[in-house]
């Protein structure tokens, strides 16, 4: 049994070395959630994971999340880490739950899914080859180190609402900022909007995924 529950969505024009895209859903959520993006990202095996803790035991509402959020940039580091962690033995095992040969995996997410992206791309680095960033920030995490080291093998997209009021601009920003630091392989994209994925995010990151 994979150490996360899941959901896949696998199109019916799928052949061996298809792009497979794990996207992890926001805090309060549910692996159903992202699933709705694959008319969006054609062509694309969707894994959705769902996160390991009740949203509900920190107030995050009915569904799952990843973490519990210390305010900030900060996660809560027993939680992190433990998510961290059964993310990788999931993607171990993502080959033997797929019905086509992937030639690579993009690891992506939603505000808590995009931070858990980025943490476990930089403290694991070479793993996932492509990470999307969807409205998370870089977690304020011991571990979580951004080096030419850590980004040298990945590339990076990060899309991200100017009105966003739960994961603030500047928290972008300053993620970015330390990422091009770093000599990150960095695509950055802009939107008018709050907390959201919008449909001209998408159409981005579907011709980003295509420049591999």
């Amino acid at each position: 049994m994979p150490d996360l529950e899941y959901r896949l969505h696998v199109p019916a024009t799928a052949q061996p070395g298809a792009p497979v895209v794990v996207l992890l859903h926001g805090r309060g959520s549910t692996e159903s959630d992202l699933l709705r993006l694959a008319p969006r990202l054609p062509g694309a095996v969707i894994v959705a994971p769902r996160g390991p803790f009740e949203a509900a035991r920190w107030g995050y509402g009915s569904g799952w999340a990843w973490y519990r959020h210390l305010g900030g940039t900060r996660p809560e580091r027993q939680g992190f880490d433990e998510s961290l962690a059964r993310l990788e033995s999931f993607l171990t095992g993502l080959p033997s739950l797929l019905p086509v040969k992937a030639d690579a995996v993009v690891l992506g997410g939603f505000s808590q899914g995009g931070t858990v992206s980025l943490g476990f791309a930089l403290t694991r680095p070479g793993v996932v080859q492509c990470v999307i960033d969807m409205s998370g920030f870089l977690p304020e995490h011991p571990d979580v180190r951004v080096t030419p080291a850590t980004v040298a093998d990945t590339r990076f997209f990060w899309g991200h609402g100017r009105k966003d009021a739960q994961v603030s601009f500047a928290f972008a920003e300053q993620g970015r900022a330390a990422l091009m630091a770093a000599g990150a392989h960095l695509r950055t994209a802009d939107y008018a909007m709050g907390h959201r994925i919008s449909r001209g995010e998408l159409r981005d990151i579907s011709n980003w995924l295509s420049e591999e």
